[in-house]
């Protein structure tokens, strides 16, 4: 029997704590390891609880949830992070994904897609609302030139073509099987070239990934 996924809560509502305690206790394959309330006891609790996932707010008096995010994804084996918060600013989308967040979803997302989030994120999928991503892709793709522009296509001009094709197909919210689909791979070959992606672009994860492909500009995604 495969272990359960472990969950550690960040939320400074006791309120809303409480609620995600109550859904995720009768999630199979989930356990809650524990939970806090400022962003300030993160780094002590994942030393202790070691979980797999954790679910972040945003805004908490001490220290907030991009930063803590950001200390989390510093280490050298990092939980998966998914963003669950009201605030759903363009700055607060793009600071989460560039942190290195996994996911990014709003507190009044239903919580059998919740639970799938934490699946999905715990076995390398990234996960976002239908209407972040799509705000992400636009705010991306409104930006004008720029230093990080210019960055975002000196990196992808150093991969393969194959590992070109499969970039911009995660720039595009792919799962590896829809990729491996659409360029006639297997799933195994898809996650090698996304580990390859990871290492050879000095990313964290897959949502690092799409952003740099967005970061490019349109005319540049659109010859990927």
């Amino acid at each position: 029997m495969d272990s359960p996924i472990r969950v550690l809560i960040v939320d400074d509502d006791a309120l809303v704590r409480a609620g995600l305690l109550m859904m995720l206790a009768g999630a199979e394959g989930l356990e809650v390891v524990a939970d806090v309330a400022d962003g300030a006891e993160v780094v002590a609790a994942v030393n202790e609880h070691r979980p797999d996932v954790v679910l972040m707010d945003i805004r908490m008096p001490r220290l907030d949830g991009l930063a803590a995010t950001e200390r989390l994804r510093s280490r050298s084996d990092p939980p998966e992070i998914i963003i669950l918060t009201t605030f759903d600013t363009d700055d607060h989308i793009l600071r989460a994904m560039r942190a290195g967040a996994s996911g990014f979803l709003l507190k009044h997302t239903p919580p059998p897609e919740i639970i799938r989030a934490i699946r999905q994120v715990a076995a390398g999928e990234p996960m976002m609302s239908p209407a972040v991503l799509r705000r992400m892709m636009t705010y991306v793709a409104d930006a004008g030139m720029d230093p990080r522009q210019a960055r975002a296509r000196d990196l992808l001009d150093r991969l393969s073509e194959g590992e070109r094709a499969v970039a911009g197909l995660v720039g595009q919210g792919r799962t590896n099987s829809e990729i491996g689909k659409e360029l006639s791979l297997s799933v195994a070959t898809v996650k090698a070239y996304v580990s390859r992606l990871l290492t050879k672009l000095e990313l964290n994860n897959r949502v690092q990934i799409a952003l740099l492909v967005h970061d490019a500009g349109p005319e540049e995604r659109s010859e990927i």
